[in-house]
């Protein structure tokens, strides 16, 4: 039992090392006041409504509050301009909501819980945005729940002119705005929108500029499901500044990173310049004094027949290249009057292998040496060629310079109009100030304490282990110890000591599996037998001992060796 009590000892050796560094991870859990620290990360988690100075903010909307949304935010009940009339109404449904992946207790959003419909919902500043010498914020976050194949998920700052409930009622796709943005996507085509209306400060009338592609891909935002932070920052010195969870993504100015270009060019082509009708725009020509030279024949084929080719020897003439296949057989199901006349199918004639081949011989052909193909006259230098014609430039009647795009038009209210593929669009803490820091910490209270939970939870068992051992050098020591007794106990297992019970057998001539010249019945045998062959373990001295002198007198009967019982071999005691 030896070997027994060595494996339940390194057994119990890991569980104590295993259980130590447990015992260690708890420890470090307890606080000094006993509360432990699991205890503390859940209530760090534990959501509250987010609160912020109202003076700082033009809007902030949690969304948490279902009453208050409903007295604050108007449904559309226009109608969307050049669609079907059956589509054209603006009945997508908007409620509140939990999120479908609850992360933290008592956080509701805006949910689109319709698709395939137009949607749109609006609400007034709670004071209008002037753009002068501060920066616009906008932040809010989306979670494509369901994830997102066709649609916007993009928000509209409204202009000036929406100044009333009843203007918002009113609220559709032709309802002036001055930035359009968030993300949006079809197919394959993933967009995050920065748009904002310019206007011309010669004629009043408004122009949108759209911004330059984001430098990072942003495929995965519509796809993994999960909520994600939208940040534009607009600032007075024309910059801006795209964010995705907290992460830089676009940034540019108003004046050089936008199509078409806030300010037109000085120049434009003259719209009454028209190209003269002798223009030659040809840099070469035909050579009209090249004729065809009296020898090239047109006609000629591009190949002829080999002439000099010659039949192989061993060609057979009379075979054909296909036979019929002698071993096929006519379908038992086959109907001559419906299906016609059966006829074998055809197989390679077996005759043609052997051979050169098969057939009426015909000689291969080669390149034609006259052959020329169709004549053409040769290009040469156009002595007219004036170049290509472009019309001359003149100054450009609609020029302005703009140097100072950001002063945008006031924005009065903020909505969503929409159209999605995709149901259970959610939307949550939306906020508009002029301090890139309130933005920061209405954030700081609702995203990240959500990206963090997401993050606690989503941690394995082996992230928590290695971060564990990162604060607790000492566990690398059990670590190792654990190894090396794990690997001890297998060499152990595979190559310790045998038992006394396999010794036992090893030192008798019990009949073992290796025995195998010794017969069943000779085994059994009770009377008196020499073995044909001597075992491979005793010699044959040993058995027999010196020669003697048969006695027939000897009358001794044949005993069991030590340990030996039934169905064992029988020998005689050797004589001293």
């Amino acid at each position: 039992m030896a070997h027994f009590s060595y494996r339940i000892y390194l057994l119990s050796a890991l569980v104590l090392l295993v259980g130590t560094a447990t015992w260690g991870h708890a420890e470090e859990d307890d606080s000094a006041d006993g509360v432990t620290v699991e205890t503390v990360e859940e209530d760090q988690y534990l959501y509250k409504t987010p609160t912020i100075d109202p003076k700082k903010v033009y809007l902030a909307e949690h969304f948490d509050n279902e009453e208050a949304f409903k007295k604050k935010w108007i449904k559309s009940e226009a109608k969307k301009q050049g669609v079907d009339e059956n589509i054209a109404k603006y009945d997508g449904k908007w409620e509140i909501q939990a999120p479908s992946r609850k992360i933290l207790k008592d956080d509701l959003g805006l949910v689109l819980t319709t698709e395939a419909k137009h949607a749109a919902i609006s609400t007034l500043l709670d004071k209008p945005f002037e753009f002068k010498d501060k920066p616009l914020v906008v932040q809010y976050e989306v979670t494509m729940q369901e994830g997102q194949n066709c649609g916007g998920a993009y928000i509209k700052l409204l202009s000036k002119g929406t100044d009333t409930k009843a203007d918002l009622r009113k609220f559709y796709d032709q309802t002036p705005y001055t930035i359009m943005f968030g993300p949006d996507k079809c197919g394959n085509d993933n967009k995050l929108h920065f748009i904002f209306r310019h206007q011309n400060p010669i004629n009043g009338t408004f122009e949108e500029k759209h911004s330059k592609k984001p430098s990072k891909r942003i495929d995965e935002f519509y796809t993994d499901k999960e909520p994600h932070l939208y940040t534009l920052i607009v600032r007075p010195d024309n910059t801006f500044t795209i964010l995705v969870d907290n992460k830089e993504v676009n940034s540019g100015s108003l004046l050089e990173d936008f199509t078409p270009p806030v300010n037109p060019p000085e120049e434009i082509d003259d719209p009454e310049d028209k190209k003269p009708d002798d223009w030659d725009e040809r840099e070469k020509i035909v050579d009209p004094s090249a004729t065809k030279p009296d020898d090239w024949d047109e006609d000629a084929p591009a190949q002829i027949i080999d002439s000099n080719a010659v039949k192989p020897d061993g060609w057979l003439d009379d075979e054909p290249e296909m036979i019929p296949d002698p071993e096929a057989k006519k379908p038992e199901d086959w109907d001559e009057d419906m299906d016609g006349e059966w006829e074998p199918p055809l197989i390679d004639n077996p005759a043609c292998k052997a051979a050169a081949g098969c057939g009426v011989w015909m000689p291969p052909k080669i390149a034609n040496p006259a052959y020329k193909g169709l004549w053409r006259a040769p290009l040469i230098a156009n002595p007219n060629y004036k170049g290509k014609w472009t019309p001359r430039r003149i100054p450009n009647p609609n020029y302005f310079k703009d140097d100072k795009p950001f002063r945008m038009t006031p924005i009065h209210a903020v909505g969503f109009e929409l159209w999605s593929m995709s149901p259970r669009l959610l939307f949550d803490n939306l906020v508009i100030t002029d301090d890139e820091a309130v933005a920061s910490d209405w954030a700081h209270q609702t995203f990240a304490l959500k990206r963090a939970k997401m993050s606690r939870d989503s941690d394995s068992f082996v992230d928590r282990a290695v971060k564990f051992a990162g604060d607790n050098p000492w566990i690398y020591a059990v670590v190792i110890l654990i190894g090396f007794a794990f690997i001890g106990l297998i060499v152990y297992i595979c190559c310790g000591p045998k038992s006394d019970s396999d010794a036992d057998i090893k030192k008798t001539d019990a009949f073992v599996e290796d025995d195998q010249h010794i017969s069943e019945g000779e085994a059994e045998a009770e009377g008196e037998a020499e073995p044909e062959e001597v075992p491979e373990r005793l010699s044959k001295a040993d058995l027999e001992g010196p020669e003697v002198e048969p006695d027939s007198t000897d009358t001794t009967p044949l005993v069991d060796t030590e340990g030996a019982g039934d169905g064992q071999r029988k020998r005689k005691p050797r004589k001293e």
